[in-house]
């Protein structure tokens, strides 16, 4: 495979494994009957490591709501255009969001130290948080939000990340609401999350 084409392809997985989450996430939360799955069966407790070395756990975002994404530092584009999109939408929510936030959750921790999450946010809006920890902390993380994750080599030995790319919206109880479609217009994607909030 070309570096062209591996370049196309990686971004296409990506995006395909994100699209089948979000079918997942959608059914779980519309299904009628059945075997039901509630809302709070996405997501759950955690303790991880904030942009600045803090140790911190799900308790810390209670009392307001927050998007959730999963990413990494070394992602070529889908994971700065979700940042971006989310910056875009927070900026947009204006004083009515102004306690907002986003915890960005690293899916590479060997990589993405509390530095490098640092140095990488400050890019994008100062509400989002990065967040890392130990391979396990990371690892119990992602099932919890039933996402996805897997290392992927590549042909020069170094490695990227496929991951689910949905942003959670999380309630100021820490519950899962719904995923926010934030390809949509800043102010079309900020009204729909200030109407699930």
């Amino acid at each position: 495979m070309s570096e062209r084409a591996r370049r196309i392809a990686i971004p296409l997985v990506a995006f395909l494994f994100g699209l089948v989450s979000l079918g997942v996430v959608a059914v779980m939360t519309l299904t009628p009957g059945g075997r039901e799955v509630a809302t709070s069966d996405v997501g759950g407790p955690f303790t991880l490591t904030d942009h600045d070395g803090n140790r911190v756990t799900q308790d810390d975002f209670l009392g307001e709501p927050h998007l959730l994404f999963f990413g990494f530092t070394h992602c070529p584009d889908v994971c700065p255009t979700k940042l971006f999109e989310i910056s875009e939408v927070l900026r947009a929510t204006a004083e009515e969001g102004r306690e907002l936030n986003a915890l960005f959750i690293t899916v590479d921790p060997e990589r993405d130290t509390p530095e490098s999450m640092r140095l990488y946010v400050q890019s994008f809006d100062d509400r989002i948080i990065g967040l890392t920890g130990t391979n396990e902390e990371i690892d119990a993380v992602v099932r919890s939000f039933r996402a996805y994750k897997r290392r992927v080599p590549l042909d020069d030995g170094d490695y990227t990340m496929d991951h689910t790319a949905l942003v959670y919206i999380m309630d100021d109880q820490g519950r899962f609401v719904a995923s926010l479609n934030t390809t949509q217009d800043p102010q079309a994607a900020a009204q729909e999350l200030l109407g699930r909030i």
